[in-house]
């Protein structure tokens, strides 16, 4: 008896996995030890990722900053260097993020699905090139550790959310 208990929940799960495929995945974290964790996966309730800002300084990427929907994300990293923003147009995603990295993160680019290339940084270092697992997924949320720099990124892809009318 135990045994078919055993086996129709294991065909029960087996048909919920064929019914909703899985569609999230993450990459990294690149760059160094140390640092603060901080992780926006709540950030992306407000909506897809609309804008960014990243601060630079003459070798590393300081901070970073990123809008879900209409909401900016809390600040992380440090405050010297110099502030860029970018938006996205309506309906535009990052598909894949490279950059480099040695005990800090150096450089960032990130793709979107415009074919639009944003880099942000120096091009020195250690590379990495990040996509998604999945077909039609993009990136909906960073994570990774800072202080007075940004110490690793993680990034965390899943389907751009379909709910957003107000983003």
């Amino acid at each position: 008896m135990l045994a078919i208990a055993v086996l129709a929940l294991l065909c029960a799960s087996a048909s919920a996995n064929a019914i909703q495929p899985r569609s999230s995945s993450y990459n990294g974290e690149y760059g160094g030890g140390g640092g603060r964790r901080f992780s926006h996966s709540g950030n992306q309730m407000d909506g897809p990722i609309t804008a960014l800002r990243v601060r630079v300084n003459k070798y590393y990427i300081v901070g970073l900053q990123v809008r879900y929907g209409k909401v900016w994300s809390d600040y992380v990293g440090g405050n010297q260097g110099d502030l860029e923003e970018i938006f996205l147009h309506p309906g535009e995603s990052v598909i894949q993020v490279s950059g480099k990295y040695k005990y800090y993160l150096r450089k960032l680019v990130f793709v979107t699905d415009k074919g639009r290339y944003l880099p942000f940084g120096k091009d020195t270092g250690t590379s990495f090139n990040a996509v998604p697992l999945h077909p039609n997924t993009v990136l909906r949320f960073i994570s990774g550790r800072s202080g007075s720099l940004i110490n690793a990124i993680g990034l965390h892809w899943d389907t751009y959310p379909s709910d957003c009318s107000s983003c």
